[in-house]
């Protein structure tokens, strides 16, 4: 069985790990620029100016910082529980392997983002990338996994063969994996759509769960109209209903929505419409400023991923048993 502050260790020890690779390749300068980054001296995609130094995107980077302090303090809180014996009234207690693959995948956003911001190479755009799926992915797959009674072994299962498939898919196909999807947007529309089943679960919500996902698409601007003159290029609605389809059962538990589930969805709604005015192409753009939209965006992403996480320990079920874990 794990000590209780050995994730924590082992969080701060893949920190600086990364840190250390991170310094051997700007030796090298970080190599070769992706072909859709700006020159340095120019403006980038983020607004931001583009600098010679360490950091490429300075400000943008190390608003990345939020991710890691979020990570570190969700592994502090879960080894804590640990510490102090707190029974396991839920998965998010203790060392839990949801909790921990929570904490890892919030913490996971920080370095990943980093290496997009800082390098401006193309595989700081795939580790980018790939950092927000492994996030996404875990709060929707949590649960249709649950209201499906799914074994622990096939939500991890699921969710490997997921990450990897996009990760694979990214560096040889695109940002879309070559066939129109953008998983990352898709799974919070999942994430929704399941969380209002788990909520209000019953056979007719199963099958009427998936309209949700258009009240989704519609705040962050795609709307029905826009999906109606163009279905062929948004045939993933179908994805839709696959929360319904799988979630046969009711959760097993009740979750306390006020405050922090609505703190962290207020968060990352005003953190998108932030993210808006920090392009390039945005009149109130400046590069040179220190105040910069995109590092809001990342730091209020981070206040999101501590809500949810506080939200998701306020589920009621009856005593869940943790397994061992060899140490």
């Amino acid at each position: 069985m794990l000590k209780p502050f050995t994730p924590l260790k082992a969080g701060l020890g893949f920190l600086g790990v990364l840190a250390v690779a991170a310094t051997l390749s700007r030796l090298d300068g970080w190599g070769n620029p992706a072909a859709n980054e700006s020159a340095i001296g120019e403006v980038s995609r983020w607004c931001e100016r583009v600098g010679s130094g360490l950091l490429r995107e300075p400000v943008n980077t190390l608003g990345n910082l939020g991710f890691v302090i979020s990570g570190l303090a969700m592994l502090y809180v879960l080894g804590r529980d640990r510490a102090t014996e707190r029974p396991a009234t839920n998965r998010f207690i203790g060392h839990s392997p949801l909790a921990l693959l929570y904490a890892g995948a919030a913490l996971f956003l920080g370095p990943g983002s980093m290496a997009m911001h800082g390098t401006h190479t193309r595989f700081g755009a795939w580790l980018d990338n790939v950092s927000m799926v492994a996030y996404i992915l875990v709060p929707w797959l949590l649960n249709v996994s649950i209201m499906g009674r799914w074994p622990q072994r096939r939500l991890f299962a699921t969710y490997g063969g997921l990450l990897t498939a996009y990760a694979v898919g990214y560096w040889f196909a695109g940002s879309d994996l070559g066939i129109g999807l953008d998983l990352f947007g898709v799974s919070i529309a999942m994430w929704i759509i399941s969380e209002v089943l788990y909520r209000f679960h019953s056979p007719t919500m199963r099958w009427a769960s998936g309209f949700v996902g258009f009240g989704v698409g519609a705040i962050f601007g795609v709307t029905p109209a826009v999906i109606a003159a163009d279905l062929a290029s948004h045939w993933w609605i179908v994805f839709f209903w696959l929360p319904g389809l799988m979630a046969a059962h009711p959760p097993s538990g009740r979750r306390k929505y006020i405050p922090w589930y609505w703190v962290g969805s207020a968060a990352f709604v005003l953190a998108y419409m932030i993210w808006l005015t920090g392009t390039n192409e945005h009149p109130a753009c400046n590069p040179d400023s220190l105040l910069q939209p995109h590092a809001i965006w990342h730091l209020l992403g981070a206040v999101s991923t501590w809500s949810f996480f506080l939200f998701l320990r306020s589920e009621k079920t009856e005593a869940v048993v943790e397994p061992a874990v060899a140490p």
